[in-house]
């Protein structure tokens, strides 16, 4: 299975990098292909140019400047998010990535005749989340609905493969994290991708 991993943090000795190298050890060990995509290290441009607006409330897309990146996700069976949970979102880069990556014609397709939007990368047929909240659960959960989870995984999941496994791994609370915990996570993290799918 071709797994294509993208990492959003900005320091490669971040606890969330190591989140990811947990992961990739796990996947590479039962087999699979891995397609890192590291979006900070190559410099990924979040903002969506005007150009790419145009095209997109004209109902078409301009692939022009992230054809390499609509490519890698067109060619995975799997997508793995790794991240930092930041002001109850993305971090801007991730979220740029989306923008720009997940166009029409890419992501979803409008039909001509109006209607729902249809899946368009329904090559995935495996998703996951890694992530790591600063903020303590009972923030982010009960207080705000946890904002981030439900964008990926009920907002992004319909334009997957129908019956699309998913996994959402967090940490909350890591500011206050010790040692014991943050290595429990480690393992857990390395555990359920030994299994993933």
């Amino acid at each position: 299975m071709r797994v294509h991993i993208v990492f959003a943090h900005p320091s490669p000795t971040s606890f969330t990098a190591a989140v990811r190298d947990r992961a990739v050890r796990a996947l590479t060990a039962q087999g699979h292909e891995i397609d890192q995509l590291d979006l900070y290290a190559t410099s990924f441009d979040p903002v969506l140019t005007p150009a790419e607006w145009a095209a997109h409330i004209n109902g078409g897309a301009d692939l022009a400047g992230v054809a390499a990146e609509v490519e890698r996700l067109r060619k995975a069976d799997a997508l793995v998010l790794v991240f930092p949970t930041w002001w109850f979102g993305l971090p801007a880069i991730l979220k740029g990535w989306f923008d720009r990556v997940w166009a029409p014609g890419v992501a979803f397709h409008l039909p001509p005749e109006g209607g729902g939007l249809q899946r368009g990368l329904v090559n995935i047929r495996h998703f996951a989340v890694v992530t790591t909240y600063g903020s303590p659960w009972w923030v982010i959960a009960p207080g705000l609905g946890n904002p981030g989870r439900t964008v990926l995984m009920r907002g992004f999941t319909p334009l997957i493969a129908r019956g699309a496994t998913t996994r959402f791994l967090a940490i909350y609370d890591m500011d206050r994290a010790k040692r014991p915990r943050l290595e429990r996570f480690l393992a857990h993290v390395e555990r359920t991708f030994q299994s993933f799918p």
